[in-house]
């Protein structure tokens, strides 16, 4: 593998330098004035990313996996049902959190590349009178196979079924790319990580509490004491941790924030989703397909795909990496072996998109595929370049 070349999977991401620069830092004494100058902007920025404007928020040393605990620690007892989908490795592995800490799980099983299924959880929800489920987990982004799920759409369905679980949201590979709308969308908790769309290295697992899920906490009982989230605050009173925090990556989330936030969200999304178009356009022209089933499903951080039956497409990801110097995404789960992954989130552009798209083709080639070189690039550039009024193609 190559440090000079960047990295296409959808997580860790590539690191601008300057951001690299600033996780590098001399150590600070973190119960001193200093440290709150680092602290309180990077809260202040996550909530602006997240466009949470009620609630709190928190972050804790850890990857979105801990978030994971922190939002089921902080708000379930021992015992409560939960609400949830497995369409994806990651929605997999929440729930399998869920039943090591003793929950409930009723779990609808949907094939991999497809969404939420907003009606079913409607209806299941509205035949819930005792108001057993206490929680609804959604994955926002499923990053096994480059589907994203209509959050906003689940919250109308949890509404119009006038069920008062939780809603708690995976949003780690879709924060900081895709629009993300807490307040709006009625999210309960949302947990995203350092490593996608903040453009940082892991470390860091970032939270956001509604104040119906703060209202929570006071009274459930799962056992947390890493992950509480009123020490944390009590913390936050004073300026400091209770415990060590990574003062680095703190200070690298300051900065990650502020440049997103200077870019503009709106700017930043229209970027990814010009990157993932491409990506898409390519694939296509190859004469693959992505994962997700349909257009409304495709995500703009992670494009997983289908390569033809009998093909292992881990084949691609293992020949980038010996002969190119590049980094992919192989399958996961239950599309292990089916799909590669290119991911398309953070700190990416056209250009290095392009040279993603290039290394795919050549390998695909070499492996025998019936890929003609240039075909995907060609398609790309029809996205990317500034000569194309349209910035569109009828790719599908």
């Amino acid at each position: 593998m190559s440090f000079q070349n960047p990295v296409f999977i959808p997580g860790p991401t590539n690191i601008p330098e300057v951001i690299r620069k600033a996780c590098d830092m001399p150590t600070i004494d973190h119960r001193s004035p200093l440290f709150a100058t680092i602290l309180h902007p990077a809260l202040d920025g996550v909530r602006a990313v997240m466009k949470q404007t009620k609630g709190e928020t928190f972050i804790f040393p850890a990857s979105g996996t801990g978030g994971w605990e922190t939002a089921l620690s902080n708000t379930l007892n021992p015992g409560d049902t939960v609400l949830a989908a497995r369409n994806g490795m990651f929605s997999h592995k929440w729930i399998d959190m869920c039943q090591r800490f003793g929950l409930k799980v009723r779990q609808v099983d949907v094939t991999w590349g497809e969404g939420l299924p907003v009606a079913t959880f409607e209806e299941i929800l509205r035949d819930d009178t005792a108001g057993e489920i206490k929680a609804v987990l959604a994955t926002h982004n499923e990053t096994a196979t480059g589907v994203v799920s209509d959050v906003g759409g689940l919250r109308r369905a949890m509404d119009a079924a006038g069920h008062g679980a939780l809603l708690l949201v995976d949003g780690v590979s879709s924060i900081g790319s895709m629009d993300f709308q807490f307040d709006d969308w009625g999210v309960d908790v949302a947990v995203t990580g350092s490593q996608k769309g903040f453009m940082l290295p892991a470390g860091l697992a970032i939270v956001g509490f509604s104040e119906k899920a703060v209202a929570a906490s006071k009274t459930n009982s799962l056992p947390r004491t890493f992950w509480s989230i009123d020490d944390m605050r009590n913390g936050y009173a004073a300026n400091a941790y209770p415990y060590t925090p990574a003062v680095g990556l703190m200070n690298g989330l300051k900065l990650a924030t502020e440049m997103l936030l200077g870019e503009g969200l709106d700017n930043v999304f229209a970027r990814h989703a010009r990157i993932a178009e491409g990506v898409r356009a390519a694939t296509f022209a190859w004469g693959m397909k992505p994962c997700a089933v349909s257009p409304d499903l495709y995500s703009n951080t992670v494009t997983a795909i289908r390569t033809p039956e009998g093909f292992n497409a881990s084949d691609i990801v293992a020949r980038a990496a010996q002969e190119y110097g590049m980094a992919f995404g192989t399958g996961l789960g239950d599309v292990a072996g089916k799909v590669f992954r290119i991911g398309h989130l953070g700190s990416l552009t056209d250009a290095m998109a392009l040279s993603g798209i290039a290394t795919a083709e050549m390998v695909m080639a070499d492996l025998g595929l019936p890929i003609q070189l240039g075909s995907g690039v060609a398609a790309a550039q029809e996205i990317y370049r500034h000569g194309n009024t349209s910035q569109r193609m009828a790719a599908q």
